[in-house]
This record gives C-alpha cells, structure tokens and sequence, in this order.
C-alpha cells in the first residue's frame, strides 16, 4: 500500500515513531503482522483486494509485479 494512501500515515516503529516503508496494515510496533507471509502470498493477497474493489485481473497483477523488489523481501 502507498503510504500516502494509508489512513494512519503508515506503520509504527518499537519506539512509537511512524515508518517511513512499511504500512500500518503490514507493520506494527516494529514487527510484521505477519511475519511468515512470503512475496508470493502477498501477491496473491493483493491481487484479491485489488480483484474485491473492481480491477480486472491483469491488470491487478500488473500493479503487484514488483512486490518481490520490496525492501522486506530483498533480504530474504
């Protein structure tokens, strides 16, 4: 999710600061909702949400395609 789109500003830090990369539905209080979720998973998570408000399928997976380069994968 864009930060700007997310309607807490984004995530929390440890200390209660807001992150500047992660959203407020994938990051809380320092650590990942859901710290087992692959790229894949999320992907495809993604896709449905996108799928759920309307978007044709291609282009739902057009919009995810770069999940994988993310900053919480690129590590992994």
């Amino acid at each position: 999710m864009p930060l700007k789109r997310d309607e807490k500003g984004g995530g929390t830090n440890t200390d209660g600061t807001r992150s500047t990369l992660y959203c407020s539905h994938c990051f809380q209080a320092g650590r990942f909702t859901m710290p087992d979720l692959t790229a894949a998973q999320m992907r495809e998570r993604v896709k449905g949400k996108l799928k759920e408000f309307g978007m044709p399928g291609f282009v739902a997976g057009f919009f995810t395609r770069k999940i994988l380069a993310l900053e919480r994968w690129k590590a992994r």
